[in-house]
């Protein structure tokens, strides 16, 4: 079986096939750089993480695009606001790279890979005002007091990834004050300059490209005119990706063959956004628990459901994760090279099955905590385990940042071993106070004890 994807404007799970054979052009949009990166941001980076290593495990070569929106009416209000007496187009550079620096930090401390290419909008600019032109060329656009405007009645089939038509979508637009546009629908592909503004000169005069236009033209770019994926959060369906398509179809493109929508992640079911000042921060979240804790909170929801969050759930999470960790740590401590236990291979079926059904993420993890609870009844075939408990969970972006010595403690293996050691003998002589003595010192020093059938294993906290 093939791998199956709900596609967005199909509105039904369909079988992938790439354009290219054993190649796959995936393009998401990125972050607009104006502050330090919250959760919501980390739910969709981390979801099409997972996707692309999973077509990465089923043997494609995957080239990955995330953008950078360095020039936004946000951004320009933060350079005001935090280089005040700066010239407004190096604060906004400085704005921009100061929060793209942030956004990088933190996606590396929660092991989500870097894009293979992250093209920002200020590099392209010239490439916008060439897209532009041929849209007005085509009769797809129109130049209207310094503005350019793409006129949505000359776009076929406007409305076909979110599903609505012109005239549903006309009955709530407006022209706003200082909008040249003819049409309520029309969208911005270039704005004019605002006294004070960063501008870019060009054949309409100095302005700046619109949002919509930069994926457009960094998605043609880079990956060609016609391309597999394009992804991105439930809540750019409309306007945004129906604007990308209408003007990237208006200037001859065939464009994204499949279209990927995570949930959002929201906090009392409201989205999770700076705006209503509702967000947690990534650091916040680091600072309490592993990072896989919070993948793993992702993980059990499908990428296309809105997450609920809440620090209760975090602790769950946690505990869901140190059971990895725990079996981990058992699994350090296998240094034979052993054959593979009867039955290991079907785990890597049944978790194959579930994230070739659309990257079923929650029915992937549920195997691999079944495959936890066969591991620890094993007795042989044990490194194998370990070896495939990585790899699948490597799959899902776990594991990347769990280490075997947490930072601070500082006491050895045979130190340890030689503590279990005197309380296994003080045990044995009933001495349960001794015993008792040595867990107390040992459970200071950041070691976990864990007695079972099969005797005395440990673990760091």
């Amino acid at each position: 079986m093939g791998i199956k994807i709900y596609n967005t404007i199909a509105r039904k799970k369909v079988d992938f096939e790439p354009i290219r054979k054993g190649k796959v052009g995936m393009y998401v949009c990125g972050p607009t750089v104006y502050d330090d990166p919250h959760i919501g941001h980390v739910r969709s980076a981390y979801a099409f993480d997972v996707i692309k290593r999973y077509l990465e495990y089923k043997k494609y070569k995957v080239t990955f695009v995330r953008n950078v929106t360095d020039i936004d009416d946000k951004i320009i209000d933060k350079a005001k606001k935090e280089f005040i007496g700066d010239d407004l187009k190096d604060a906004v550079k400085k704005v921009s790279d100061k929060y793209l620096k942030s956004y990088h930090k933190y996606m590396d401390a929660l092991g989500i890979k870097r894009p293979d290419k992250e093209p920002k909008a200020t590099e392209y600019i010239e490439k916008m005002k060439a897209f532009i032109a041929e849209l007005i060329r085509r009769g797809a656009a129109y130049e209207s007091g310094g503005d350019v405007y793409f006129d949505v009645r000359k776009a076929r089939n406007y409305g076909k990834i979110s599903n609505q038509s012109p005239e549903m979508l006309e009955s709530g637009a407006r022209i706003s004050p200082g909008e040249n546009k003819k049409d309520p629908l029309d969208f911005s592909l270039w704005k004019k300059a605002k006294e004070g503004e960063p501008f870019w000169d060009s054949p309409w005069g100095p302005g700046r490209p619109g949002w919509h236009i930069e994926c457009s033209v960094m998605s043609s770019d880079i990956l060609g005119d016609e391309f597999d994926i394009h992804g991105g959060g439930i809540d750019l369906i409309f306007p945004h990706h129906e604007n990308e398509a209408a003007q990237s179809e208006g200037a001859g493109k065939k464009f994204a063959h499949y279209w990927m929508h995570n949930g959002l992640l929201t906090i009392n079911k409201e989205k999770m956004a700076k705006s209503l000042g509702n967000f947690v921060t990534v650091e916040e979240v680091l600072s309490k628990y592993p990072a896989d804790a919070l993948k793993i909170l992702f993980l059990q929801t499908h990428y296309s459901k809105p997450v609920d969050f809440s620090w209760d759930r975090m602790e769950g999470s946690k505990k869901a994760a140190e059971r990895f960790y725990i079996l981990l740590d058992k699994l350090d401590k296998i240094e034979t090279k052993d054959v593979s236990a009867e039955g290991i291979g079907e785990f890597r079926r049944r978790f194959e099955e579930v994230m070739d059904d659309d990257f079923n993420t929650a029915e992937a993890l549920a195997v691999l905590f079944d495959f936890v609870t066969y591991v620890n009844k094993l007795d042989k075939g044990l490194a194998r385990a370990k070896e495939l408990l990585l790899e699948l969970g490597g799959v899902l972006g776990l594991f990347a940042k769990r280490k075997a010595r947490p930072e601070g403690i500082k006491i050895s293996k045979k130190e340890i071993e030689s503590l279990i050691e005197k309380r296994n003998k003080a045990r044995k002589e009933k001495d349960f106070k001794a015993a008792d003595g040595v867990r107390k010192d040992l459970d200071a020093s950041g070691v976990i004890l864990e007695d079972g059938k099969s005797g005395t294993a440990w673990r760091f906290k």
